[in-house]
């Protein structure tokens, strides 16, 4: 049996509670060693309505991108603005099993100033 991270326990005991819909969509987040990756999943029909990639041309242009708070507060209001666009206004915050401090704390409070309820 392969071993799982405590972080993917805590992502699917999360999961078993938060589901998106079309009334308030999942934003998932996801940080690796490099990047941030935010969504606006539908789990009914199991489609992205908006998402920001920090491997976009929007950020390949500054130099210094890293998986830190300065970048998390930057694809939070992008992918408020995005969601926004789309009119969604209220989502169901998916922290993907992280702990919610640091760099998720910093991306939902952005997606919050940006206009985004949950």
């Amino acid at each position: 049996m392969p071993s799982i991270s405590s972080r993917q326990l805590r992502h699917r005991r999360l999961r078993k509670k938060v589901v998106g819909n079309r009334e308030r969509p999942r934003l998932s987040i996801h940080f690796s060693g490099k990047h941030i990756t935010a969504q606006v999943i539908d789990d009914t029909l199991g489609v992205t309505l908006a998402s920001v990639h920090t491997t976009e041309e929007k950020f390949s242009k500054e130099a210094s991108v890293r998986p830190n708070i300065a970048t998390s507060i930057k694809v939070g209001t992008l992918i408020a603005e995005r969601g926004l666009s789309k009119n969604i206004k209220k989502v169901v915050f998916d922290r993907g099993g992280f702990n919610y401090h640091g760099k998720v704390k910093a991306l939902a409070d952005a997606a919050r100033a940006g206009g985004f309820e949950f």
